[in-house]
């Protein structure tokens, strides 16, 4: 079986993969704008004394034991944070499983980031599991909780559940029939968060956005994920009318995907930013029965293995940007023609 960003889930013409994360810190240290050094081994030392206690094949690593290209290709697989990556300070930690879908970063903005990743739109199932997971550090590490707030975190935005529910969305047809602007007001006014594909202040690309909850505190997390629901069900529905609207000047259409596709399958060099932008044409084309060529788990790999760190760990070999740019248009063809 492939790891969760090489699969295809429920809506996922429109739905890329859904996030659920936990923010959670220890009651007997100090806040991460606070800590000491020596609190920061306490931290992970005390989470890798109970890491095998906890199951889901969860390993301990330590971030300066990791070399900086499979840094970065966990940051292109949204599993870490890039300020979490690119951090200068030799403390940090993780705990991760095989198949990357359970991640856990110790001592990024709080004491504990837990992070359950999905294809698709599985928003439910992946809550259930992210509580099960909690509950689980829970019974073994003492949270700072109160009664009044709830859940305690650095930044005042997570306070309360400590939840953030967040849906990577592809809007190619809200995009190209002039509407993106207009949903995306809309979303942000039912107390949404829109962003790039990672994150806070992090550019759109591939016409990808992340969808997520603003407000933790003063709210259910059942709440949460219903509100995330119902907005990322409009959202669906909104994306999907406009495909339809599109179908109707279909040479239009079709010739904008096939001289996109055009490009990756003959091109000699190529930058990861150009693929992605190419890539949502043609991922749009294969999503309305356009391109028959390509499927869903080809279009999940080049997606993947075009980018930087992804690329060089697809090869395994390390090269510099000049040359990434020309083995990733011949990885391209690799993975097009491949049976």
């Amino acid at each position: 079986m492939s790891n969760w960003y090489l699969q295809s889930g429920k809506e996922s013409d429109v739905v890329i993969s859904t996030r659920i994360r936990f923010a959670r810190n220890l009651s007997d240290f100090p806040f991460m704008n606070r800590v000491k050094k020596e609190d920061l081994e306490k931290i992970e030392n005390k989470i890798k004394e109970v890491t095998p206690s906890l199951g889901y094949g969860l390993k301990f690593l330590k971030l300066k034991d990791i070399d900086d290209i499979t840094k970065m290709s966990l940051v292109e697989k949204h599993i870490i944070s890039p300020n979490f990556a690119l951090r200068e300070e030799i403390s940090g930690a993780m705990l991760i499983n095989d198949d990357e879908n359970i991640s856990v970063m110790i001592n990024e903005e709080d004491h504990l980031r837990i992070q359950i990743l999905g294809e698709g739109f599985d928003i439910d199932n992946l809550m259930n599991l992210g509580i099960e997971i909690d509950e689980t550090l829970e019974k073994n590490l003492n949270y700072a909780y109160s009664e009044k707030y709830g859940y305690l975190t650095a930044c005042p935005t997570n306070v309360g559940t400590g939840l953030r529910a967040s849906v990577m969305v592809h809007l190619p047809a809200l995009t190209k029939t002039g509407n993106i602007q207009k949903i995306l007001e809309v979303i942000s006014n039912f107390g949404m968060n829109i962003r790039g594909v990672y994150g806070e202040g992090t550019k759109v690309y591939g016409n990808m956005y992340q969808v997520s909850n603003k407000q933790s505190l003063g709210i259910s997390e059942k709440e949460i994920i219903k509100n995330l629901k119902q907005i990322v069900e409009k959202i669906i529905e909104q994306e999907r009318l406009a495909r339809k609207i599109l179908a109707k000047e279909s040479i239009e259409l079709e010739d904008e995907i096939y001289r996109a596709y055009g490009i990756l399958t003959n091109c000699k060099k190529i930058s990861s930013e150009e693929v992605i932008n190419l890539l949502s044409n043609v991922k749009l084309g294969v999503d309305m029965g356009i391109i028959k060529e390509l499927d869903d788990l080809k279009i999940n790999k080049l997606e993947l293995y075009t980018k930087p760190a992804n690329l060089q760990k697809y090869l395994g070999e390390k090269i510099d940007a000049y040359k990434r740019d020309i083995k990733r248009a011949e990885v391209i063809k690799q993975i097009i023609v491949e049976k």
